[in-house]
């Protein structure tokens, strides 16, 4: 049976006021409460003034210099991914046998805490329940704590409505803006009694040995690695298109280019669920950042800068693809913000950055955290582009690609695109999903429409840059009984 966490006045007054101010009053620096700090306003300023000057003066010119700088930038992104696909090929994530992750005796397993923040999802806390009871750990040595919205009513009594877990208990999260994950999560880190914590959102199904196996892997790796990212995978991806390429891009993502990042000892762009932290380690770095709509990537980031490692592990966390292209969208176009976000703010201080993770890392930094999103408007641009050359205006398109930029874009063009489709493909095949092989084909179509999330996410980051745009849940065909664990097993 669920119960709910008592606090007094004081202490929720406390809490609350560290979760949204802790980092921007410790460490205002990594703080995204101000999208430009320093230097950045008067730099950025001089940069949009000396191009408007420049567009006037010579706007060919002006073209060609910008569409040369795309160019470099589809190209470096290209043989960095390259890179980083190749290396995850030989880099698989870190493998627990089950023999192995159950050989631990209870009275060896840490405190473990399970962070789950939602808000308007009364249709998955069942889900969130079974999901829980499933999971093999003592639940002498297991806390749950479901991070709700005290205003909340509907999800907060359909969790107290539910039953399959005495480990869980609910947090009423005093709302207060920002309204966001991670400050949900920052106030729910405040009641935290685990060595270990981790974060599941509402309808994840992690498989029931994954707390186990995160623990033996923490056991086999060395001090400096902070946190233990599972792989997410989709339970719907037959569903539609859309979650047919949601489940290939992920199978890609979290199969190949995460391992070979952590291989290369690279900063890794968390996932928003099952990555497992030490609970001590991410208090000293001031916990998540609550102004920041993809606190993941910026942890990630930020526990590289703080010389702290991140591992993944061969262990699955299923979750519900976005199958309606509205919500998708929204969901898609919050992630280019947050990641525009991460990277204005871990600029701040180019040269300590540039020390800590050193140069080839640095500049994946830019490549990854300000190139996915940049990179994905481009795209819009240049099928314009490619348009009006279509349409009877290619004078037009020939002033501003020159030989020296034709011949690297036509590469980049081709190949680039090849090699996207190529190592989607094999990422499908590797896990024996040749059912879904089809939306890797087509995949650029998908592009298309990270090119529209793109284009908002940017806006949006100039008008609204802390707004948690909400991703509805439950829209899934739910599995019957025994399904969805069938399928979890299979993955595993």
């Amino acid at each position: 049976m669920t119960s709910e966490l008592v606090v007094t006045d004081t202490e929720r007054t406390l809490a609350l006021d560290r979760a949204i101010n802790s980092l921007r009053v410790d460490d205002p620096v990594h703080s995204a409460s101000v999208a430009l700090m320093g230097w950045q306003k008067p730099v950025f300023a001089a940069l949009a003034v000396a191009l408007i000057g420049s567009a006037v003066w010579q706007p060919v010119g002006t073209a060609v210099a910008l569409v040369a700088l795309s160019v470099l930038g589809y190209l470096l992104t290209l043989c960095d991914r390259v890179l980083i696909f190749r290396r995850g090929l030989a880099s698989r994530p870190i493998t627990i046998a089950d023999d192995e992750a159950r050989a631990i005796p209870d009275a060896e397993l840490p405190p473990y805490t399970i962070l789950v923040p939602a808000f308007h999802e009364p249709e998955v806390v069942g889900n969130l329940i079974r999901a829980m009871a499933a999971l093999e750990y003592p639940p002498d040595r297991l806390q749950v704590l479901l991070l709700l919205e005290a205003d909340d009513e509907a999800t907060i009594a359909a969790a107290c409505a539910t039953t399959g877990s005495d480990a869980i208990t609910i947090v009423a999260v005093p709302p207060a803006q920002p309204r966001t994950k991670p400050k949900a999560c920052n106030y729910g880190l405040h009641f935290s009694d685990g060595d270990i914590v981790t974060i599941y959102d509402a309808e994840d199904l992690p498989e029931p040995l994954q707390l186990r196996r995160v623990v033996a892997a923490f056991g086999q790796l060395p001090e400096d690695v902070a946190c233990v990212q599972a792989k997410l995978a989709y339970r719907n991806e037959r569903q539609n298109l859309l979650t047919a390429w949601f489940t290939a891009e992920y199978a890609l993502w979290f199969g190949y280019l995460l391992p070979g990042m952590m291989a290369r000892n690279s900063p890794i762009p968390l996932g928003g669920t099952s990555n497992h932290l030490r609970r001590e380690v991410l208090r000293r770095i001031g916990g998540w950042d609550p102004f920041n709509v993809t606190e993941d990537a910026d942890l990630g980031l930020r526990l590289a800068g703080y010389g702290y490692r991140t591992a993944v592990v061969d262990s699955v966390t299923l979750e519900e693809a976005n199958s309606d292209l509205v919500n998708w969208v929204r969901q898609r176009s919050r992630w280019y913000k947050g990641y525009l976000q991460t990277w204005l703010v871990h600029i701040r201080r180019p040269g300590l950055l540039l020390k800590a993770l050193g140069l080839r890392n640095f500049i994946r930094y830019h490549l990854v955290w300000a190139g996915t999103p940049l990179i994905a408007l481009v795209n819009l641009i240049f099928w314009l582009v490619t348009a009006l050359w279509l349409l009877g205006h290619p004078a037009a398109v020939t002033a501003v690609f020159p030989w020296y930029v034709y011949f690297p874009a036509l590469f980049s063009m081709v190949i680039g695109n090849f090699t996207a489709i190529y190592m989607g493909m094999v990422a499908l095949r590797e896990d024996d999903r040749a059912d879904l092989m089809y939306a890797a084909l087509i995949v650029p179509l998908y592009w298309v429409l990270m090119s529209v999330a793109a284009a908002k996410g940017i806006y949006q980051l100039i008008r609204q840059a802390s707004y948690w745009e909400k991703t509805f849940h439950g829209l899934d065909i739910q599995p019957h009984d025994g399904e969805a664990e069938a399928e979890l097993a299979s993955s595993a």
